[in-house]
């Protein structure tokens, strides 16, 4: 299955899109922090070779023509209108819906808050938004867990220290990836206000208290791809969103870390297949 590399206009931003699939359900991809649509090649090769048109997009920030400045347009209420035109763009009022990391975060946003556009949302490593930042407010081992959230959010020093010595950071992150992936996320990231714009992220979940306002419960049908052994995002935040789902979930455990593409490809590619499957647009 042939990978499609092009760009697509939305509002006053340009994206780069890997895509494959000319027709078919419409499945939009949206990437974590520190990785790029790259990420996705499996799951993109995957979908379309099953008759799906699958999207992923490098998001705001990381794509060259989407990469404002300020922390204040890194919001989650900022960046569903992203999610919703890239649907637009590709004609589909309904599709689709994957998020792993910080894509899983603003997924969770969008099945939230846009319910009547999502026919499926796949969810992964990150539970329910309100679980999530409820269990980090208040359990001891989940804060703990978080602390790197406040260093990401110190304007200048995270930059520093995560490209000092040809990116020496971000490299010790991406233990799971090929060097294939190392480069391509290092030809993004080198860019001119990359680093800045992935690290907005973590700054714009605090505009305006927004990492306060609950989304409340989610009835899209939903599945929480977790791996037990993931050393950010532990069992609480789990444990606490089912409680939260109105609709159909179901979480699916690994026994495997945060990478979970990289590190369990054939059980994702599986479950994320079967639920987009049983919830057609």
């Amino acid at each position: 299955m042939t990978i499609i590399e092009r760009q697509i206009e939305i509002n006053s931003f340009t994206f780069d899109v890997r895509s494959s699939g000319d027709e078919g359900e419409l499945v939009i991809l949206l990437h974590g922090f520190p990785e790029t649509s790259h990420m996705w090649i499996p799951l993109l090769e995957h979908l379309g070779s099953n008759g799906y048109r699958a999207i992923a997009p490098d998001l705001r920030g990381y794509s060259r023509g989407a990469r404002p400045e300020g922390a204040e347009n890194y919001s989650y209420t900022t960046m569903v209108d992203d999610v919703l035109g890239i649907a637009e763009a590709f004609d589909s009022e309904r599709f689709h819906l994957v998020g792993h990391d910080h894509g899983a975060g603003l997924g969770w946003f969008v099945a939230g808050t846009h319910d009547n556009r999502i026919a499926s949302w796949s969810a992964l490593s990150v539970p329910h938004i309100d679980a999530f930042g409820n269990a980090i407010a208040t359990n001891p081992e989940q804060s703990e867990r978080s602390q790197y959230i406040l260093f990401f959010q110190q304007e200048g020093a995270a930059e520093k220290t995560l490209s000092d010595n040809d990116y020496a950071g971000l490299k010790a992150v991406w233990n799971q990836s090929s060097p294939e992936q190392v480069e391509e996320y290092l030809r993004v990231f080198r860019q001119p206000g990359a680093l800045t714009g992935a690290l907005n992220w973590y700054r714009g979940i605090t505009v305006a208290g927004e990492g306060r306002q609950p989304i409340g419960d989610v009835s899209v049908p939903t599945i929480l791809i977790w791996g037990n052994q993931d050393q950010a995002i532990g069992r609480p935040g789990v444990e606490a969103t089912p409680p939260l789902m109105s609709g159909p979930y179901r979480l699916i455990e690994l026994d495997v870390g945060h990478w979970l593409i990289q590190e369990a490809e054939t059980e994702v590619l599986r479950e994320i297949t079967n639920h987009i499957g049983a919830f057609p647009v």
